[in-house]
């Protein structure tokens, strides 16, 4: 979808300058006459996609914005200040070309819309609706209140896989020097004795061989396989299945699924109490979820929804939430108190998160010290089992 830069007119006369993406000319200017904004004039801008910035430090941008311009302070003006602190050199870069679109007379949410894959498109949507109705300052503290938890629930995810990710690297490397350095030197005492070897120690000694021999042809097809998996994943349709067959993991499964719903149902709850109607809000929603076997399936919700059928029986349709999901929705619009309930629902969903992740935590570490354990105790009983023949063998050779 191209970038479009136009200039166009308020119904008060005011003039106007911004950027958004489009289709077409045609549809940049339904868009905007669908805002009281008649476009002018317009030329295709050149935009290349940046680095996505993080969670942390969205919530940071949100956060000061909203306390500056819940003091008083103009959006400008908070930009500015932002600007002059000392922060990394490339989000710096990122709030001066903000900056400078604002003094352009853009808004904010077309600033940040010019630099692609920057800014997730959740919060731009998010401030345009904010912009529209004039809530700015509360959507900039709610979007950083959503982005600390998106944040905290990430980094517990990645705290849980620490551990375990250790242990494998440390076992593939003992392991790989057993093979290369230690295991040799006996194999090489077992050859000179020529005595037959217990079919373990036949097969690691074959192994540590073939290691040996052909070691560069084993990082070349380790490295090949990863990269042929990184390119089956980044087509559609696989990661559709991979994504799917992660959601059906005994154990693992179980907790994607609490940590998918918990951050769906954040996201829907931040948009939809900001005003955004349930159509949008779902459709902000579609591209966060982090799971694109449950996002194929939101265009269904939102078909269904935008027909009349109930948010709870859309998501009840949806494979892969947690069922408490539409049940909790279902209580909130039987109640009139929706917006409360994806709020209350987020929140108990975010708790499950954290003890899943806990105890995902508590179950891995013994399995991957038990693992360790099995295999290098493998590796010492193929070295000892045939130290009894040798020395049998030496005490013949000894006695003749």
């Amino acid at each position: 979808m191209p970038l479009y830069e136009y200039q166009a007119a308020r119904l008060n006369g005011k003039t106007v300058r911004g950027r958004k993406f489009a289709d077409s000319k045609n549809d940049l200017r339904d868009g905007l006459e669908a805002e009281n904004v008649f476009m002018i004039d317009c030329k295709e801008a050149e935009a290349k996609k940046g680095k996505p910035i993080k969670p942390k430090l969205l919530a940071d941008f949100c956060r000061e914005l909203g306390m500056m311009l819940g003091s008083g302070v103009p959006l400008i003006r908070a930009l500015n200040i932002m600007v002059q602190r000392d922060i990394h050199p490339r989000l710096k870069q990122v709030y001066t070309r903000l900056h400078q679109d604002l003094q352009r007379g853009y808004m904010l949410s077309d600033a940040m819309t010019a630099q692609p894959g920057v800014f997730p498109l959740l919060l731009i949507n998010m401030f345009r609706a904010a912009e529209a109705s004039g809530s700015m300052e509360e959507t900039c503290m709610r979007m950083a209140e959503h982005y600390d938890k998106t944040n905290k629930l990430k980094g517990k995810v990645k705290g849980a896989m620490v551990y375990p990710i250790i242990l494998v690297v440390v076992t593939i490397t003992v392991v790989m020097l057993i093979f290369l350095l230690i295991l040799p030197k006996f194999f090489k005492l077992f050859d000179q004795m020529n005595t037959p070897l217990p079919g373990i120690t036949q097969f690691m000694l074959n192994l540590s061989n073939g290691l040996q021999q052909n070691w560069v042809w084993v990082i070349f097809w380790i490295a090949a396989v990863i990269v042929a998996v990184k390119a089956l994943l980044a087509w559609r349709r696989t990661r559709i299945y991979w994504d799917r067959f992660i959601l059906k993991l005994p154990g693992i499964g179980k907790l994607m699924r609490t940590i998918y719903t918990a951050r769906f149902c954040r996201t829907l709850c931040s948009c939809y109490t900001s005003g955004i109607s349930m159509i949008n809000s779902l459709q902000n929603t579609k591209n966060t979820v982090g799971n694109l076997y449950l996002e194929s399936q939101f265009d269904m919700v939102i078909h269904d929804v935008r027909n009349g059928e109930s948010l709870s029986a859309a998501l009840a349709k949806v494979k892969g939430f947690d069922p408490k999901l539409a049940a909790s929705v279902l209580i909130g619009e039987e109640t009139g108190r929706l917006d409360a309930m994806l709020e209350s629902t987020a929140d108990n969903f975010d708790f499950e998160a954290d003890l899943s992740v806990a105890r995902m935590t508590d179950m891995l570490q013994p399995i991957m010290i038990v693992l360790m354990a099995l295999i290098i105790g493998t590796i010492m009983v193929s070295v000892i089992l045939p130290l009894p023949t040798m020395y049998n063998a030496v005490g013949q050779s000894g006695g003749m």
